[in-house]
């Protein structure tokens, strides 16, 4: 979440404290900034803006006017007569561009269209072959995304693309993909150029699937721990409403932890005694095929387990204990208000977070366990593409970028 806009005076001859875009927090609040407080909720009025930033009536008329000429605010007597908003109120035009969505998994691509307040316009997904490279899948993509956009006449505002791994956001290149050969170093923006020169944004895919958590949602929890259970595991990290990506985009990299219980087991990135060789979708099929199931991947085992077999129940389960052990340090380092689970191990979420809570509780300290929770990921199955527009929307839609937008419409 943004933080609201705050008027801090000098005390004691300190400097005030800075905003999050490094200007002081005393210069007046700008028009980006006054579609911030409108759009998350917090703003619906002149006189509320007026309050919230200390803004003279005249300013805030003026940024007003700017940002409804520009089509990002609406005023309600333009929605009076269609039933909307009561003269005086401003609106959040979330119809005034798009986003474009792309989630790339190890074999699977979910792509979307959102309007600016997140909702799909239009989606697809489809599985690929495991080890596609970029020359294949990309373009691929770039010609799936121009049929969804066939008849959107909004305009493209950015694109968020997520893949596993750490990956550069300067470059737009994955810098360290363990499961993704061939796509380290690519820059990926090429690609889309025959489709939209709207800037890319990219993510490890378990940093877009916590943004999806907060997309949206005015009353979400500001301290979670997301964890995405899918072939391989991810963690992405929200800690006082903002998602942490740490210095060179790599925190959360659970899966590839070592621990003792898988000493000398080889992991598919090369290495021995990673959690995933003991918790990842990738070895709980492999465990399941010597069993003798008939399966390819981890939605087949989650499938298998829905449908009543224990063998495949207690595969999930083991799975969600080894992921606790290693949760129980974050917990007591990180104290979050919940656990979420997402990802393809998701729909089986009552087996599988069981094993969870199993060691958690073993693990970790009582008071960082006290009032913790444990949930689904809010967005199921298309989390991780709503993270990716949500990714896109946190860049086009911050303040800065916004007076940015405006300033070059009135160019000349």
């Amino acid at each position: 979440m943004l933080s609201p806009v705050t008027q801090t005076s000098t005390r004691n001859g300190t400097a005030p404290a800075a905003r999050p875009d490094g200007r002081d927090s005393a210069a007046p609040a700008t028009a980006g900034e006054l579609l911030d407080l409108v759009r998350s909720g917090r703003a619906s009025t002149r006189s509320q803006l007026r309050a919230l930033t200390g803004l003279s009536r005249t300013a805030i008329t003026t940024r007003v006017s700017s940002l409804t000429s520009a089509g990002l605010l609406l005023l309600g007597e333009e929605l009076a007569s269609t039933g909307g908003r009561p003269p005086g109120a401003l609106v959040f035009n979330q119809h005034a561009g798009v986003v474009l969505a792309i989630a790339i998994g190890r074999s699977r691509s979910q792509l979307a269209v959102a309007d600016l307040d997140g909702q799909e316009l239009a989606s697809d997904s489809r599985d690929h072959e495991v080890g596609v490279g970029p020359d294949e899948l990309m373009t691929e993509i770039a010609q799936r995304l121009a049929t969804l956009l066939d008849g959107v006449t909004a305009p493209v505002w950015g694109v968020g693309l997520s893949l596993a791994g750490t990956l550069d956001p300067d470059r737009g290149v994955s810098i360290g993909s363990p499961v993704m050969s061939g796509w380290d170093g690519v820059e990926l923006a090429p690609y889309l150029e025959s489709v939209t020169r709207a800037p890319l944004f990219v993510g490890n895919d378990a940093d877009v699937l916590a943004r999806s958590q907060l997309l949206g949602r005015s009353a979400a929890l500001e301290d979670v721990l997301v964890v995405k259970a899918s072939t391989g595991l991810g963690l992405g990290i929200i800690a006082d409403g903002r998602v942490l990506s740490g210095h060179i985009g790599a925190a959360g990299e659970i899966g590839h932890t070592k621990v003792p219980a898988a000493d000398g087991l080889p992991c598919r990135c090369g290495a021995t005694g990673c959690l995933e060789t003991l918790a990842g979708g990738w070895a709980l099929v492999d465990r399941a095929q010597e069993a003798g199931r008939d399966i390819e991947h981890v939605r087949d085992l989650v499938a298998l387990a829905l449908q009543g077999d224990p063998a495949a129940r207690g595969l999930l389960r083991d799975s969600g204990r080894a992921l606790g052990e290693v949760l129980a340090v974050a917990i007591n380092l990180l104290n979050p208000a919940a656990v979420v689970i997402g990802g393809d191990m998701e729909p089986a979420f009552d087996f599988h977070v069981a094993g969870v809570r199993e060691s958690v509780y073993a693990l970790a300290a009582p008071l960082a366990t006290r009032d913790l929770q444990f949930l689904p990921a809010a967005h199921g199955d298309r989390a991780g593409v709503v993270g990716c527009a949500a990714l896109a929307l946190d860049h086009v839609l911050a303040p800065v970028a916004v007076d940015l937008r405006l300033a070059d419409q009135q160019q000349p």
